[in-house]
């Protein structure tokens, strides 16, 4: 079985989980790191094996290695772009963290690169390796529910909390995120939505607010102001007509990564969640009148990892489900629709 060269870009916290993953899969050889903190290519390369001349402060020259045979990009949002932009370029295949890009402006340029220069990409919309999700998204298929009329998503974090007195770090900044929670968590939500109904967002109304308008900044020793969103919420119409209502913030106390979608259906409902992500819950009804809440095992071919997917896109399969290219592009022309319905508090078409 093939084993596949990768670039690691961006070596911060997340950048672990992706090694354990990788690992985990046994597909995979790091061959190559990058990061601008010389302090963490050296712990990285030290922990990973990696030859000094294959620790890049510059990404651009990881993307162009020829031991290099894809990239797996876990940096900040402000570099996306530039990083698609370079493997687009390169011709070099690549796993690329949410979102897409920091706004829709940025995304337009990559989509032109990408039909004249196309390569294989994944885009990390992790949820879509949940199994209850996956689970879900099958059913609703299959038709069960019957004809699904709306749903509801929520995305809750609880560590902006202000009782968290949480500072002012990158994703606070603007400049480096585009938007707050809207892009962070946010963007998980719209994916899910497409996935699961396989149906674009028609259109949408919304608001974004900044529950905690300042922040310490530790670099500074002063409060810094928060340009973007930490709650957002926004409802829209599906094109084929069902109807979707989402909320997410980082301010929620006690949810830890709470992530959970109720779908609703003239047959039943069905809720699935990452505080449960082997089962899910149907209700529906068993006799005239009569309901049953039912527990439902996730089968095992929906236990299905993103590297699994990622190896099989290396090897030139497109597996069923595997967030692409235009799945990011899409997310990040809906994060901009939401951006837009909720500063002219309009509803926007999409």
């Amino acid at each position: 079985m093939k084993r596949f060269r990768i670039g690691l870009i961006g070596l911060g916290g997340m950048a672990q989980e992706h090694i354990r993953w990788m690992k985990a899969e046994g597909r995979f050889e790091i061959a190559a790191v990058s990061d601008v903190y010389e302090e963490a290519l050296v712990k990285a390369g030290e922990q990973l094996g990696i030859a000094e001349e294959k620790r890049y402060t510059d990404f651009n020259r990881l993307i162009e290695d020829p031991d290099v045979e894809a990239v797996i990009s876990v940096t900040p949002n402000n570099v996306h772009a530039e990083i698609i932009r370079g493997c687009l370029q390169a011709g070099k295949p690549f796993m690329a963290e949410k979102p897409f890009t920091r706004t829709f402006e940025e995304a337009v340029p990559l989509l032109e690169l990408h039909e004249r220069q196309p390569v294989p990409a994944l885009l990390a919309f992790t949820y879509r390796y949940t199994p209850a999700f996956r689970f879900a998204r099958e059913l609703i298929r299959e038709g069960k529910l019957g004809e699904v009329r709306s749903f509801s998503i929520q995305y809750l974090q609880g560590w902006g909390a202000a009782a968290n007195n949480t500072p002012y770090i990158w994703r606070f900044n603007k400049a480096i995120t585009g938007t707050g929670t809207l892009g962070d968590l946010g963007s998980h939500m719209i994916d899910m939505a497409r996935f699961l109904f396989g149906e674009e967002f028609e259109e949408l109304s919304a608001q974004l607010h900044t529950i905690i308008p300042e922040r310490h900044d530790p670099s500074s020793g002063t409060m810094a102001a928060v340009e973007v969103d930490d709650f957002a919420s926004f409802q829209a119409r599906m094109t084929g007509g069902r109807m979707g209502v989402f909320q997410t913030t980082r301010n929620a106390i006690g949810s830890g990564n709470q992530h959970e979608v109720s779908v609703y259906g003239d047959c039943g409902t069905l809720h699935a969640s990452t505080l449960n992500p082997n089962q899910l819950i149907w209700i529906r009804e068993e006799a005239p009148g009569q309901l049953a809440t039912v527990t439902l095992d996730v089968p095992a071919h929906c236990k299905v990892t993103q590297y699994a997917d990622f190896a099989s896109l290396l090897e030139g399969n497109v597996p069923d489900g595997l967030p692409g290219f235009m799945d990011g592009y899409r997310n990040q022309e809906i994060l901009d629709a939401i951006v837009r319905a909720s500063e002219t508090k309009a509803t926007v078409k999409l």
